[in-house]
């Protein structure tokens, strides 16, 4: 156990930077997730539940990248996983067959509130550019250019008569900071 200074903290992706004063502390590679495919095989590694399960490896694969409109955060970009993560695996790596981290287990889909084949993990390549935010900044500044969009799904193509299911559709247009849509 260490004494930490936390550096900054993102409620919305619940990642911290924290300060640590010790020198030739263990540490792990990282690898690269926006090279991530689907299919890739990833291992969870964990404390569901409680204490008594700590360094638990679960083992599984890259269901999606790129995961949105899931309903969990503002921002959503997750790395979907067939792995079981729990509850109380969350800051958990998500490791791939080379041992390097390539996400931050971050949370499940679940009916029963356990394991049913759907987490997601925070991929690598953006905690690390929040953590670069909270670094420099003592927060993570998001852009935000006042749209919402959705992806454009095969029945909202056919509706505009759309020939493609390439691009976003604007679903709305935020007139100001004050949250007064047009």
């Amino acid at each position: 156990r260490y004494t930490a200074q936390i550096i900054g903290a993102d409620e919305q992706t619940d990642i911290a930077v924290l300060k640590i004063d010790e020198t030739d502390l263990p540490y792990i590679n990282t690898g690269n997730s926006d090279s991530l495919h689907v299919g890739e095989m990833v291992l969870a590694i964990g404390r569901p539940m409680s204490e008594n399960l700590a360094y638990s490896v679960t083992q599984g694969i890259v269901s999606a990248v790129g995961r949105s409109n899931v309903g969990l955060a503002d921002y959503e970009n997750f790395i979907q996983t067939d792995a079981a993560i729990n509850p109380g695996n969350s800051g958990g790596p998500l490791v791939n067959i080379n041992g390097e981290v390539i996400g931050i287990n971050t949370a499940i889909f679940s009916r029963s509130g356990g394991y049913q084949g759907i987490g997601f993990a925070i991929p690598i390549d953006r905690a690390r550019r929040i953590a670069g935010e909270l670094i420099n900044y003592g927060e993570v500044r998001n852009a935000w250019v006042g749209l919402s969009v959705q992806d454009i799904t095969p029945s909202i193509a056919q509706y505009f008569e759309y020939q493609s299911s390439d691009g976003v559709l604007v679903a709305q247009v935020v007139a100001d900071e004050l949250g007064m849509t047009l």
